[in-house]
């Protein structure tokens, strides 16, 4: 087989051509709903028995680690669903990671600012999460900020 007919079978990458911002905002969609579908696997989500439906009650943990409730995960799975919606054009990817890392920053300062034994801490966020918070909230706004520069309007 000549090297023109292996080429011509080889698949075509989805990812090829698109805009930088529209492949960042994708991975971080995908990312997102990754998080909140594994907040309702048992085994991946330590005591799944104590998942709660919200609110500082909750004792299940994503990894051993991020206290979870079921509206905790079920944000970050609109969250991601609407990553994927938005990312299918250059100006929709830049809202995404602006608008959901604006939103990750202030449930960062939310988590730092309530006291988490109390029913203000509806999302059931722990220390852990909070930190988390603040990295994808960082790391959205910039990926915004710097790849929507030089993304181009496809």
């Amino acid at each position: 087989m000549t090297n023109s007919m292996a080429h011509s079978r080889a698949r075509r990458n989805p990812a090829s051509g698109r805009a930088p911002v529209r492949r960042v905002a994708s991975g971080f969609a995908v990312l997102l709903l990754l998080i909140g579908a594994l907040g309702f696997v048992p085994g991946v989500t330590s005591s799944y028995p104590d998942l709660r439906l919200a609110g500082p009650g909750s004792g299940a943990r994503l990894l051993g680690l991020f206290q979870v409730s079921v509206l905790h995960n079920v944000v970050h799975l609109v969250l991601g669903v609407a990553g994927l919606a938005l990312a299918r054009t250059v100006a929709g990817a830049r809202v995404f990671l602006l608008g959901a890392g604006a939103v990750y920053l202030v449930l960062w300062l939310h988590g730092l600012a309530i006291d988490r034994r109390t029913d203000a801490n509806v999302l059931a966020v722990d220390r852990a999460g909070s930190w988390l918070h603040l990295v994808l909230g960082v790391a959205m706004l910039a990926s915004g900020l710097l790849a929507g520069r030089r993304g181009h309007a496809r």
